[in-house]
């Protein structure tokens, strides 16, 4: 059970991402959340440094997509100024999510990386499919009010079994 809620790396800003450890795993497709995890779900722009980090990221050949359950208006507007792939309306954790994700950028599972602020939509769902998992804090702003009021309080628990869990027993990459 652990296994499906635990990521395989955690990470308290994007600007930490380690491109070349993931290179050494054979991963070089990242399938991204959107709304706070590379913006802001209250914000409209996306942060200069982001725009930076991704086109970083596409530059070491990295193929991205954003798999976001919000609209496809929203998705469609904030990934497109990224020139990145979209699939919008998701409904994470759900496999075939991923695996429309997986399929605009032509990956497998073994080289296909998710990347998320939520434990129980892009963590769950990645780790169905035996992707590798990594879990961001979440950017600052507003949340859905389900996210707020009923993920968050959950995930609270699970995070602090998993910082127990990670320092003992595996090999996580854990940055504060």
């Amino acid at each position: 059970m652990k296994k499906l809620f635990y990521p395989d790396m955690y990470l308290s800003s994007l600007c930490f991402l380690d491109c070349q450890a993931l290179k050494d795993k054979g991963i070089n497709n990242i399938l991204m959340d959107l709304d706070n995890t590379i913006i802001r779900r209250d914000s409209e722009q996306i942060d200069p440094e982001i725009n930076k980090w991704v086109k970083e990221l596409l530059q070491q050949g990295f193929s991205l997509a954003v798999v976001s359950n919000n609209s496809e208006r929203r998705v469609n507007a904030l990934a497109g100024k990224l020139n990145i792939l979209t699939v919008s309306k998701a409904m994470k954790p759900t496999k075939r999510a991923f695996r429309r994700g997986m399929e605009l950028l032509n990956s497998r599972p073994e080289n296909t990386a998710v990347l998320g602020d939520q434990i129980f939509t892009d963590i769950l769902g990645g780790n169905r499919l035996g992707l590798f998992t990594i879990l961001v804090a979440p950017l600052e702003g507003k949340e859905f009010w389900a996210t707020r009021h009923f993920n968050r309080r959950i995930e609270k628990l699970v995070l602090m079994k998993m910082r127990r869990y990670i320092n003992k027993k595996t090999g996580c990459i854990f940055i504060k």
